[in-house]
């Protein structure tokens, strides 16, 4: 049977939101009659970032073998006993040098140093049991080196999943950097060589489609879905007498600043609705990365809405993310970014039926996805304490005045994104092509 090499830097059981796209990524492949190597970094690199997952694994497909590098970010190691005097007594200095390192190798600060040992793996992988096919899933983006030389040395065909975009800021909207620059001419020779190229959402693929005009027809968008697990097993009607459960659920992946109005934002609310004034905001999710995790400025920020009712409840694991949106009587959508920007926890919020209130720009890639959602509060407009408070008040009067009926239609659009469904064609597409015969997603 034809055998996938997977460079899936995040596989389970990273706590990364990329996990879960790549999980369902190898197991749709191993269903359609592959062997899949999935490589990644061992579990203690994870560890000094948002931490591992056991239950993450479950569900992995039995055809996939999972291999762990034993690499991990140097600048965010816990232990100060292996520090060198350097990077003990000047650490800006030292932390400006490293930087200055990672880029010998590979144009990407952070993991551009990792591209030798990447590139390692994946030919000893080939080596042990040759590949039909390589999947490589930047960042990190020194991972496309891997797919290049294995294309270059041994004619592997590979195709790229870009869940972010390298030469695009998602979050301004910028070029991140030239096309003739040195990471632009990495970027070009890969994409131009590759068989497919996958984006998250349309508007990354479009800037890829007129940044390479020449192979715009191999780049497609592959949208990411939620996972069934996740989806509330039944519906949770509001108790006014107890008040109702506001949730922000996932990685905080926006700057601290924009909960400044929203817990003032709250805090206004609940002085002006006898409803708010009984009810809670809660946050959980990973919030910052190694020594960071669970002290960053957001949760400063957070607890100084205790008073108020406002919480920072710690992570949950995505075996109880279904048990976690099941406790809530509405969601609070906060995101950065604009219109390059849709976020993987956008589709599990539409998949909970639950009402949405957005706390984004109005122009943002994640309104593509809920313009049809029948219990969506848009952004207000401008993002202050006031205008934020009235959408505390607008979701209130949605969760107790839905009728079943809508909440049913709403329960109905978001499971339309069910993974699966999102990434089922892509996968398709690629192994029918490279495998030469029919095959078939689902099929063992």
């Amino acid at each position: 049977m034809p055998h996938l090499i997977y460079l899936a830097v995040g596989f389970p059981p990273a706590v990364k939101s990329c996990a879960f796209r790549m999980r369902e990524t190898a197991n749709l492949v191993a269903e359609a009659g592959w062997d899949v190597t999935a490589v990644t970094i061992h579990d203690e690199g994870w560890e000094r970032e948002f931490g591992v997952d056991p239950s993450l694994l479950v569900g992995v497909h039995p055809r996939i073998r999972i291999v762990k590098l034993p690499l991990s970010r140097e600048d965010l190691e816990p232990d100060i006993r292996t520090y060198s005097e350097f990077r003990a007594q000047q650490p800006r200095k030292w932390l400006t040098e490293l930087r200055e390192r990672e880029v010998e190798s590979f144009p990407e600060i952070v993991f551009g140093s990792w591209r030798v040992a990447l590139e390692k793996a994946v030919l000893a992988v080939h080596a042990e049991r040759p590949a039909d096919l390589m999947l490589v899933s930047p960042a990190p983006n020194s991972g496309l080196a891997s797919a290049w030389r294995l294309w270059s040395e041994h004619g592997v065909p590979y195709a790229v999943d870009y869940r972010d975009a390298w030469s695009l800021n998602v979050l301004t909207g910028e070029e991140a950097f030239s096309v003739g620059s040195r990471a632009g001419e990495w970027e070009r020779r890969v994409i131009e060589h590759a068989t497919a190229v996958w984006c998250v959402n349309e508007a990354i693929a479009g800037f890829y489609r007129d940044r390479y005009l020449r192979v715009a027809d191999r780049i497609r968008t592959v949208q990411n879905g939620f996972d069934a697990l996740v989806v509330p097993t039944q519906n949770r009607r509001p108790d006014r007498e107890r008040g109702l459960t506001f949730g922000y659920v996932g990685t905080a992946n926006f700057p601290a600043d924009m909960l400044t109005p929203v817990v003032e934002g709250w805090r206004r609310a609940r002085a002006t609705d006898a409803l708010l004034e009984r009810s809670r905001l809660v946050f959980r999710g990973h919030f910052g990365a190694g020594l960071a995790r669970g002290a960053t400025r957001h949760v400063a920020m957070i607890s100084t809405g205790a008073v108020d009712g406002v919480s920072y409840d710690g992570p949950a694991a995505k075996s109880d993310l279904a048990n976690v949106y099941g406790r809530c009587d509405a969601l609070v959508l906060i995101l950065a970014g604009g219109r390059y920007v849709t976020a993987g926890k956008t589709y599990e919020y539409v998949a909970s039926g639950l009402p949405i209130m957005s706390v984004h720009a109005e122009e943002h890639g994640a309104a593509e996805i809920l313009g049809g959602y029948p219990l969506w509060v848009p952004p207000p407009a401008p993002l202050d304490a006031d205008t934020v408070a009235e959408s505390f008040r607008a979701t209130a009067r949605l969760v107790v005045e839905s009728s079943d009926d809508l909440r049913a239609r709403a329960a109905q659009y978001g499971r339309s994104y069910e993974r699966r469904a999102m990434l089922g064609p892509a996968v398709r597409s690629l192994t029918e092509a490279v495998a030469g015969e029919a095959t078939s997603v689902g099929q063992p």
